[in-house]
């Protein structure tokens, strides 16, 4: 197994989670401090130029993110499991399920991108293109997407972790694979059991756009509005997050 990861309990209930554009592997805050270490095992994988796999090379693409998610579900030895995507991770755990349909139990979205990308506009483009080299733009894109309300400390914090976290020219790259791959015709209609959710203050991943996307072409999918959070509830709302993601997956996953 190439890419680095970060595991968490030793139970039954087999979880990849997939991070988000400005997470790692051991970026998914207080939240896992809640989990059931002992209903289920947790493996947080890196996506490469990220975190452990910071300087391993790649296309960067969310379908590389899915082959090197099945790579390392095997090198683990699950045949099947579920999974859990933040943000952009949203959108690689989708490529996962278009690729290997029958490994995957079930999926859980926390504020994630759809299946067909996101429709930026001129200036958020050019705002969200900047972002791999500028800390001042990674700022302003956490501090909007949390609804503009939360501690400057903390969002300083996010972005100095980010920077850190991740390789420049991986983090563009991504960009454009998250927001302008559309596979959604892949994965309308399947049946496999979805949980959405949103947060409260997250003024671009948000109900509307997810009942357009996810609950349109998911059968099983349910939406789950978090209170008090935008797009980071693993900061935000941690436990109320690990409650909601783990209530679901022990009724998807007996």
């Amino acid at each position: 197994m190439s890419n680095s990861v970060v595991s968490v309990g030793s139970g039954p209930r087999k979880v990849l989670a997939l991070h988000g554009w400005f997470g790692s592997a051991e970026g998914w805050g207080p939240m896992v401090e809640s989990l059931d270490t002992a209903g289920f095992t947790y493996v947080f994988m890196d996506c490469r130029g990220y975190g452990g796999a910071r300087h391993m090379k790649g296309e960067y693409t969310m379908q590389e993110v899915a082959r090197d998610a099945v790579t390392t579900a095997d090198f683990l030895g699950w045949d099947r499991f579920s999974l859990v995507g933040h943000s952009m991770g949203g959108a690689a755990i989708q490529h996962v399920l278009a690729s290997a349909p029958e490994r995957v139990q079930a999926l859980v979205g926390i504020t994630p991108v759809p299946a067909s990308g996101v429709p930026f506009d001129e200036q958020a483009w050019a705002l969200f293109s900047s972002a791999a080299q500028s800390e001042a733009s990674r700022r302003a894109i956490i501090d909007f997407s949390t609804g503009s309300r939360l501690s400057a400390t903390w969002v300083d914090r996010l972005v100095a972790k980010s920077m850190a976290r991740s390789q420049a020219d991986a983090f563009g790259a991504y960009l454009h694979s998250w927001a302008r791959t559309d596979i959604s015709s892949r994965i309308q209609g399947a049946k496999v059991p979805v949980k959405v959710i949103v947060g409260e203050h997250d003024p671009g991943l948000n109900a509307a756009v997810m009942q357009a996307t996810w609950l349109a072409w998911y059968p099983n999918a349910t939406l789950d509005f978090m209170a008090n959070a935008g797009h980071y509830p693993m900061d935000e709302t941690p436990v109320a997050l690990a409650t909601t993601i783990e209530k679901f997956l022990k009724g998807a996953v007996q």
